[in-house]
């Protein structure tokens, strides 16, 4: 499978990319723990069906530390007992930002409200902006067919 566009060989693309790698590092390195991040962004791609995404955080995740166990069953979240209270708020508040158009209203205010009781204001506005970011990237690789599977831990960082 080929990717329909190289991204990387397209000045109009390359500038934008520039500028998504600028802010995709912002978000990595703000106050919202790393381990959700991850989290977070796998269920995203899961979501949006993002074959690249998913080898990418899930691998990046596996480097970080994080456990099989745990990776394998972030599809399955509510199910599964690994996850904090704190990880399965961000989860939900990911899912339901995600799924903006499946559910009336977007982002519940219970779902709102119990991320609040896990995360400063500056944690919520990370978690916020990583939602949308992935929602982003995962059109971008999914529209284009980018292809999934060889992606190394650390590769765009």
């Amino acid at each position: 499978m080929d990717a329909r566009l190289n991204y990387f060989a397209d000045p109009t693309a390359g500038k934008a990319l520039k500028h998504l790698m600028t802010a995709g590092k912002t978000i990595k390195d703000s106050p919202l723990p790393p381990a959700t991040q991850e989290l977070v962004a796998l269920r995203v791609s899961q979501i949006n069906g993002c074959a690249v995404c998913i080898d990418m955080h899930t691998k990046e995740a596996a480097a970080a530390g994080e456990t099989s166990v745990r990776l394998n069953l972030v599809a399955a979240w509510r199910e599964a007992t690994v996850f904090t209270e704190a990880e399965r708020a961000a989860l939900e508040l990911a899912e339901q930002g995600t799924r903006i158009a499946d559910a009336a209203g977007g982002v519940t205010d219970e779902v709102w409200a119990n991320a609040a009781k896990h995360y400063d204001e500056e944690q919520l506005t990370a978690l916020v902006v990583l939602v949308s970011f992935m929602n982003m990237v995962n059109r971008l690789n999914v529209i284009n067919r980018q292809p999934a599977g060889d992606y190394e831990p650390g590769q765009f960082h």
